[in-house]
Parts: C-alpha cells; structure tokens; sequence
C-alpha cells in the first residue's frame, strides 16, 4: 500500500504535488469512490482514476534526447507538427523535464517519472542548464557583466548566470559564447540578449546537470545512465540544503 499521490506520480500522469491538488479538488477515484484525503493509501491493484480516466503504475524509463530544430517539446501538438515523443520508441507515457523552444536543439531529458521532473524543474534545486549562444553584434564584457548579475524581466530580476568561451566573428559581426542558468522561463535566454541589444540568432543546450551531447546526433536519443540519474538527484538535494541553509 502506498499513498494516492505516489500511485498517481508513478503512472505518468503528474507530479506528486500536482497529484495532492488533483486529489484535494476531488478529481480523483480509488474503486469508484472520490477521495479528497491525502492521507490515503492504494495500491497497484486498486482501479484509480484521474478525471475519470483509468491510470496504470509503469514502470520508470529515462532518455536524453538530441532536439532537432523544429520540433515542439510537448506530448502532442494542435497544428500536426513534430513533437519530441515522434523520435522515441516506447509505449510509455513519457513527456519532456521541461521545454525548448521550437527553433532551439540541444539536450533534453524526457520520463514518465513526475517527482523526478518537478525535481529537475524547480528553481530551488538550480539544476544548471548550459547553452551554446550566437548573438547579433560583439557582445562587451560591461553587458556580459550585466547579464550575469541578472537583469529586469516583466518587473522580476533574472537568477545570476555566468558566460565564458566568448568568441567574436568579425566577418559575421556575430559573438558565440557559453551561457549558464539555473531558471528556464519561456524564451527566456532569446528575451534576455534581446533586453540589452543582441538579438539570439542560433541557441542550443549542451548540458542539463551533467549530461551532455554526448554520442548523440541530432534526432537521436538514449537512455539515460543509472549514476547519471543519481548524480542529478544528488545534485538538486545538495542545491536545496544549501536554500534551506539561507
């Protein structure tokens, strides 16, 4: 027996947080019956159902997947476009640890495992999302430094970040550098460099936590390693003892 929550993130369906509101907003059946309790236990063989639809505990699969541009990082997609879950072959419900945008490739952690994907997500844990950025225009260290130390966005100052390896192209009057964050709102790396006069004109991610590229080409995806799995667990519980610690 464990408890509706756990049952609930092991399917698939969400993360365990996500699955006590569900419970608490009475979207969810164990055997017929409502349960609003988060105390609640089940097990496997109990039918539960999340707005009425049956969920089944799978068990845990993890891939690293190199994102083409053009592809959308959702589970399915309105207009018939691409999404990440065309290039994976499995039968479980898998969706992506968070998103690139549609004209950005790179690393991209896909799991049918909700807690792991909240942990990955949430800012506290600073999971550090490295890019390898193209910008318009010859990027100086004073906007660099700005940068870094976090600029206005919608009212919010940005989490500090750090660039290094820049590289100008007199030809192009183009800069290249390494961009590290630890945040991942919408569009958000192309809304920072466009906020201070550089427009993004290539982006792709190279590493989440520690895993990078790797072996892979665009398209292709792999499973993820079991210590790979635990160093990124290990790193975002050490991430949120040191916020803890503040």
């Amino acid at each position: 027996m464990e408890r509706l929550q756990k049952l609930i993130a092991k399917s698939g369906v969400t993360s365990r947080r996500k699955a006590e509101e569900l419970i608490k907003e009475g979207r969810v059946s164990v055997n017929g019956e409502i349960v609003r309790e988060l105390g609640t236990k089940a097990s496997k063989d109990d039918k539960i159902t999340v707005d009425s639809r049956p969920i089944e505990v799978e068990e845990k699969e993890y891939y690293v997947f190199y994102k083409p541009e053009g592809t959308i990082s959702t589970v399915d997609d309105e207009k018939n476009r691409k999404t990440v879950l065309d290039f994976i072959d499995t039968n479980a419900r898998i969706f992506p640890v968070g998103r690139l945008d549609y004209d950005t490739s790179g690393v991209l952690i896909l799991t049918n495992d909700g807690d792991f994907t909240q942990k990955m997500i949430h800012p506290k844990n600073g999971i550090e999302k490295e890019y390898e950025v193209t910008v318009q225009g010859f990027l100086r260290k004073h906007i660099s430094k700005k940068v870094e130390r976090g600029i206005k966005l919608d009212g919010k100052k940005t989490a500090r970040s750090k660039i290094n390896n820049v590289q100008y192209n007199k030809v192009k009057e183009t800069t290249k550098f390494n961009f590290t964050i630890t945040e991942g709102k919408y569009r958000h790396i192309r809304r920072v460099f466009e906020e201070v006069g550089h427009p993004v004109l290539k982006l792709r991610r190279i590493r989440f936590g520690i895993v990078t590229l790797e072996g892979l080409s665009k398209g292709n995806a792999r499973l993820l390693k079991p210590h790979e799995l635990k160093q990124l667990h290990v790193i975002a519980l050490r991430n949120q003892q040191k916020v803890t610690k503040k």
